[in-house]
């Protein structure tokens, strides 16, 4: 898929939903799959969680990982029409898919997605923490505990909840692939506490690679820059949403095929020398990071 393909600000109809977005009411929908692009068994025979795979992101991950040959386990909140149709999409490539809906934030159900993944398939290889929300606040004073508590438990606590779980059923080659933010490194005025919740994610990684080099469990990252995603719609202004990515050096939002790739490398052996790193995929924001 060319970079022509990819739609440009002006393309992005000014629109709005409710927290949190459904791709499938999105105006142009998000371009998550190159049909063009074919499999090559990388992944297969491998299990992979991933959250948030119904939309976004991950939705291109969950088909990006299901072209490869692996099992995928969508986990996903509430949006039921969107993982259906992630699910159908991973199906036509062959993917055996399982749709887990609930709360990531919640430690309970984390442990929940690991039983019903291992009753399902009998091990997890790939852990990919992908889920996030963020909220627009003009300033600090505006975010409430209630909202600082619920960005950090579905941003950053769920990581620990369910990464945590999954530990004692992976193995050596096992891979753990986070999803930080560009506000990670660069910050963002009007989006303090998700920033300061992806720094949390970049801080995990690190260390938590660190944590399991003696295990040969490696442990990377990927940092998106302003991709187009249901995140999006139902948190920027309507007004906002045409200038969406113009401020970047290709002066446009990514897509969330433009990322699948990274986090098929990042789950296959290709990248077995990497741990502890993180993918910039930001539309050429340099970051020193």
């Amino acid at each position: 898929m060319q970079e022509k393909d990819m739609y440009t600000p002006d393309e992005l109809r000014p629109q709005q939903q409710p927290i949190p977005g459904k791709e499938s009411k999105m105006d142009p929908r998000p371009i998550y799959d190159d049909t063009e692009k074919k499999g090559s068994g990388r992944l297969n025979s491998k299990t992979a969680i991933i959250t948030g795979g119904d939309s976004g992101i991950g939705r291109a991950i969950s088909v990006a990982y299901a072209k490869e040959g692996c099992n995928v386990v969508i986990v996903y909140n509430i949006a039921d029409n969107d993982a259906n149709e992630t699910k159908k999409a991973a199906e036509s490539y062959g993917g055996k898919v399982l749709l887990i809906k609930g709360d990531i934030g919640d430690s309970s159900f984390c442990n929940q997605v690991v039983e019903r993944t291992i009753q399902e398939f009998g091990g997890i290889d790939i852990l990919v923490n992908n889920a996030a929300e963020q909220h627009m606040q003009k300033s600090l004073e505006n975010i409430t505990d209630e909202q600082l508590l619920r960005t950090f438990k579905t941003n950053i606590f769920s990581m620990f909840y369910l990464t945590r779980a999954a530990l004692p059923h992976m193995k050596e080659g096992s891979v753990i692939i986070n999803t930080s933010s560009v506000t990670a490194f660069k910050g963002n005025q009007n989006l303090i506490d998700y920033s300061a919740s992806k720094g949390a994610v970049t801080a995990f990684t690190r260390s938590l690679s660190q944590n399991l080099a003696s295990r040969k469990i490696r442990v990377n990252q990927v940092a998106p820059g302003p991709i187009w995603t249901p995140l999006i719609v139902s948190t920027l202004e309507p007004s906002a949403i045409q200038n969406f990515g113009k401020d970047t050096p290709l002066q446009r939002p990514g897509q969330p095929v433009e990322l699948a790739e990274a986090y098929v490398y990042l789950a296959s052996s290709d990248s077995s020398y990497m741990t502890g790193q993180t993918i910039h995929i930001n539309g050429g924001t340099i970051i020193n990071g």
